[in-house]
């Protein structure tokens, strides 16, 4: 079973470019389920059960979406395997730009889009910086101009990664993109003892185990504190 990873930022189009990829799929007899990540809520598992896609969702509440993914990827591709699937794709929620989401050696796939700003790329740490693919999305309302000024920007960061523009109503680009990350040689059984390509966010301070108090009196375990002294001059 081929494992592939779709992350990126909330409401960057993740869901619809991963429907149009499907379809391609669809039309070469590949066999594909979707596990789905958030935190509150999603009702994007009703897209993929409307599509006839096999999928769970996971929601991890109160705790990080990154960490939860990390906690149950081994249980994910177990039930991947039992299913029978040539493809798992698991997609992440939206996840902040600290966030760690990639394994190595299992592709990775950062879903951004044009109107983020053109800074946002910089400000995007190992979620896209490590990935293997940056698909840029709603591209169709910017100028060619901005387009390429936006993939320049993404390249400058990720000069190794795959960067394509998809467009995740038409589904122009998808079936380039599909083919590009199915592998028919890959056979994940088990996730057991893989890495991270990143550590994950630090954590574990009083406010994770449910402190609401504000001050330095309330305040234990790993903190970090601004240095606000006085500018030199």
């Amino acid at each position: 079973m081929n494992l592939i990873i779709f992350s990126g930022p909330p409401s960057s189009g993740k869901t619809s470019i991963i429907l149009k990829v499907i379809a391609s799929y669809n039309r070469r007899n590949i066999k594909v389920g979707v596990v789905k990540f958030d935190c509150l809520y999603t009702d994007d598992d009703a897209a993929y059960e409307k599509a006839g896609i096999p999928v769970k969702k996971g929601l991890s509440g109160a705790l990080c979406p990154d960490h939860f993914f990390a906690s149950n990827i081994e249980e994910v591709v177990s039930w991947g395997n039992q299913e029978n699937l040539d493809l798992l794709i698991t997609e992440s929620a939206g996840l902040c730009n600290r966030c760690s989401p990639y394994l190595k050696d299992i592709k990775g796939v950062c879903v951004i889009d044009n109107l983020s700003g053109i800074n946002t790329p910089k400000k995007i740490g190992p979620m896209l910086k490590s990935a293997d693919f940056v698909v840029i999305t709603k591209g169709d309302i910017v100028s060619q101009a901005e387009r390429e000024v936006f993939a320049s920007c993404v390249s400058s960061v990720n000069p190794r990664a795959i960067t394509m523009h998809v467009n995740g109503l038409t589904g122009q680009g998808a079936y380039e993109l599909g083919s590009l990350l199915y592998d028919e040689d890959q056979d994940i059984k088990s996730v057991q003892g893989m890495k991270l390509r990143f550590p994950m966010p630090a954590a574990l301070c009083s406010y994770c185990l449910g402190e609401t108090r504000i001050g330095e009196a309330y305040q234990m375990g790993n903190i970090k504190k601004m240095d606000l002294g006085a500018d030199k001059k």
